[in-house]
């Protein structure tokens, strides 16, 4: 059911943004005067799953969904009509109409998806608004991961900077964007009541960035461990703890933190132990116990919104919108700056590849609305990124040739067009192919660990 709910929300938005991005071309086209020959949500070799004519223009869904795409008469795409390309040039063909109507038409579909990943990004601020955890409510400091503690940081640290930006908003991917992206080679903390300067090794770059690592957290907010929930049959649960019970000791030893439990707990598997809990905050206890083969006794604990209060920033529509456009602008200036880290050998292409398991794991297992705008958001802004690149077959490959006729007055032949666009098909498709097959690699590289 869980891969039903990802894939179901994948496509979804998919489809959402391939049929805005075709009309992007679609309408262009149709009001200079230009025949659109069929308009498809996803492809349709050999046969489609629904189609029906209406004018010119043949409307269906295909069978592949791997894009989609609109059909423009006398247009060299990636559906390598040559035969048509061979007769005399109509006048409702793409190639007879002027360069800079030509330009319309094939930036259409890239502006549709700018434009809706903006207005999706404020859409969602506009209705949801935007929670988050100061920072300076994080009163008991951090539990420090295993990177994390690689990087320098400690239990009990107060980040107060990351490469000189404020850390204001408690939440440690700000961290790794900073590390990852802009390259932040420090941290200032506040440890112990001093305050110090965690440098950060270069080599943090690419271990952050591995796809072994995206996930992985750096911290948390060190919290009391108070039972949220028992699982069924657990240790806990059979020696008697309770939701609500707080854990302060194990085997004599204090352990006021969540983190403090853990870090004890998990050494000793299998292992009889004595847990002190503190019960509607006045009934202290011992209970007796046989830890799990994991070190564990099963106890699901409260997170940091238990503790913490949140705050939550409200917009108005006329806020919201520009808001969306800041969120979209720095979101695309951020894919910018991991392509020049690619091309200096900083991140490995690979760790930022992923084929459809990576993008429907990012929508989760549950059906969230706002996270299902979210993802939309970054999904339409990628797609309008990717688009733009100049490669042949991409909306950027047409681009690029349609500026070259325009700064030098000559148009490359249909033969050279022909050729670049099948050199381009083929490097997209070998794109494809390579981030869906790294997603069934460290699928099957998963089962074997």
């Amino acid at each position: 059911m869980d891969y039903v709910i990802m894939v179901g929300q994948l496509m979804l938005s998919l489809s959402i943004l391939i049929v805005l991005h075709e009309m992007g071309h679609f309408f262009p086209a149709r009001f200079f005067g230009t025949r659109v020959e069929k308009f498809y949500l996803f492809f349709d070799p050999w046969f489609s799953l629904f189609k029906y004519k209406k004018g010119e223009t043949e409307y269906g869904i295909g069978w592949l969904p791997l894009g989609g795409y609109v059909k423009i008469s006398g247009m060299i795409d990636e559906s390598f009509d040559t035969e048509q390309m061979e007769q005399e040039p109509q006048p409702w063909e793409f190639r007879s109409k002027p360069a800079w109507q030509r330009l319309i038409i094939m930036l259409g579909g890239v502006t549709v998806n700018f434009l809706l990943g903006f207005f999706i990004y404020g859409m969602v601020l506009w209705y949801w608004g935007e929670e988050y955890l100061p920072n300076e409510n994080v009163k008991y400091g951090i539990f420090v991961d295993s990177l994390g503690q690689d990087m320098g940081l400690r239990d009990g640290d107060h980040i107060l900077s990351v490469g000189g930006q404020p850390f204001d908003k408690f939440n440690d991917r700000q961290v790794v964007r900073e590390i990852i992206i802009n390259n932040a080679s420090s941290l200032q903390v506040e440890r112990n009541g001093q305050q110090l300067e965690v440098k950060i090794d270069p080599k943090f770059v690419s271990i952050l960035a591995s796809h072994e690592n995206k996930d992985k957290p750096l911290f948390s907010a060190r919290v009391p461990f108070i039972a949220a929930k028992l699982v069924k049959g657990s240790p806990a649960e059979t020696a008697g703890i309770e939701e609500k019970d707080q854990i302060i000791a194990l085997n004599g030893a204090p352990t006021p933190f969540f983190n403090d439990f853990y870090k004890k707990a998990r050494d000793l598997k299998e292992e009889p132990v004595d847990v002190t809990v503190v019960r509607e905050k006045k009934d202290t206890m011992t209970l007796s116990m046989t830890t799990t083969e994991n070190g564990t006794i099963g106890i699901y604990p409260f997170g940091a919104t238990y503790f913490f209060d949140t705050e939550r920033q409200e917009y108005t529509l006329g806020e919201a919108l520009p808001a969306g456009v800041v969120m979209g602008v720095s979101f695309l200036r951020d894919q910018a700056k991991a392509f020049g880290q690619i091309f200096r050998g900083r991140i490995k292409a690979k760790d930022s590849l992923g084929g459809f398991g990576t993008i429907g794991a990012m929508f989760g297992n549950e059906w969230q609305w706002e996270r299902f705008w979210r993802m939309t958001a970054i999904l339409s802004l990628i797609l309008a990124f990717m688009n733009l690149l100049p490669i042949p077959a991409l909306d950027g490959g047409h681009v690029m040739f349609l500026l070259y006729e325009a700064v030098t007055g000559r148009k490359p032949s249909d033969k050279f067009l022909e050729y670049a666009t099948m050199i381009g098909f083929i490097l997209v498709l070998g794109l494809v192919l390579v981030a869906n097959g790294l997603d069934i690699f460290r699928s099957f590289g998963s089962w074997f660990k």
